[in-house]
């Protein structure tokens, strides 16, 4: 087995403190400061040095880092063949991800791995997508759905294999009667003058909205905050902003709003990857998921009623 003090090096190298590391990995600060202390003893060289409220790796913390991504990696491969010869899975699997994909996406790929495999204990977990990378780097989960944000890791981060599944267009959502349901077309730049509902400020659907609309050319006048897909619905219907929401959210239908597909080169889309560590994607398990999300999607993205 690989020395579980690697992966506590690898959560204070992505965090930077050890109040953070401990967090994620479920210890207490202390804990983590003694394993950190306890490694660089039995290695003889110094890993972290204190820099203000955080920590900084030293240059042998960085090589030594190099070496448990490749170690990590091939640890996982050993068990994607050892999968590969069970009879069928056992142990435990636990899927995470943002929250519409939690809500629509992973429920019946857990639901298919509970009923195929009754010897596999199936676990969800709703996390936004800089909380699931830090699940799968801890061990705490297999398998994440996640956007990209400007928190999460680079597609070339060797601590991680993300592959993009399925691209979820956006759809803007407008009071009914409002004069952009009139048009043939609409592209996200037609609703630039509009006052516009976003998440919090550090949410990943605030980052999503403002992403998208600078990419439309223009920074959008937010007139309002929230987090919730119905409550911003809420707003939109008593005619206080537009929204964008995600094709794969399911908007309530008592509101009298209008959702509106969105034209344009490129239209507005976010791109959801199935993230695992490096090494596991293989897996039969991780395989199997991967193609019930995708069945899943498929189902669900045609539609744009609500």
């Amino acid at each position: 087995m690989i020395d579980s003090r690697l992966r506590v090096l690898q959560l204070v190298a992505k965090h930077g403190t050890v109040t953070a590391a401990a967090q994620a990995l479920h210890y207490t600060p202390s804990a983590v400061s003694y394993q950190l202390r306890q490694l660089s003893a039995e290695l003889g060289v110094e890993l972290v040095v204190p820099q203000g409220r955080r920590i900084r790796l030293t240059s042998a913390a960085r090589a030594l880092l190099r070496h448990a991504e490749l170690l990590y990696a091939q640890w996982e491969r050993a068990q994607v063949e050892l999968a590969a010869l069970a009879d069928e899975p056992g142990g435990s699997f636990t899927l995470c991800g943002f929250s519409t994909a939690a809500t629509h996406l992973l429920p019946p790929a857990a639901a298919e791995l509970r009923d195929s495999f009754p010897n596999l204990t199936v676990r969800l977990i709703e996390a936004e997508p800089t909380r699931c990378f830090d699940l799968l780097l801890a061990g705490d989960a297999d398998l994440a759905l996640v956007i990209v944000t400007a928190d999460t890791p680079p597609l070339s981060d060797q601590r991680f294999d993300q592959q993009p599944l399925l691209d979820d267009p956006l759809d803007l959502v407008t009071p009914t009667g409002h004069p952009l349901t009139e048009r043939p077309t609409v592209t996200l730049a037609d609703a630039a003058n509009e006052p516009w509902i976003l998440g919090s400020p550090g949410s990943t659907y605030h980052h999503l909205v403002i992403t998208a609309c600078m990419a439309a050319g223009f920074s959008p006048n937010i007139a309002h905050y929230a987090d919730e897909w119905d409550t911003g619905t809420a707003f939109v219907a008593h005619g206080f902003g537009v929204i964008l929401v995600p094709r794969l959210a399911r908007l309530h239908s008592r509101w009298p709003v209008a959702r509106i597909p969105l034209r344009g080169e490129p239209a507005p889309a976010r791109r959801i990857l199935a993230a695992t560590r490096m090494g596991a994607r293989e897996s039969p398990t991780i395989s199997r998921v991967r193609q019930t999300i995708t069945t899943t999607a498929a189902h669900l993205l045609p539609t744009t009623d609500t």
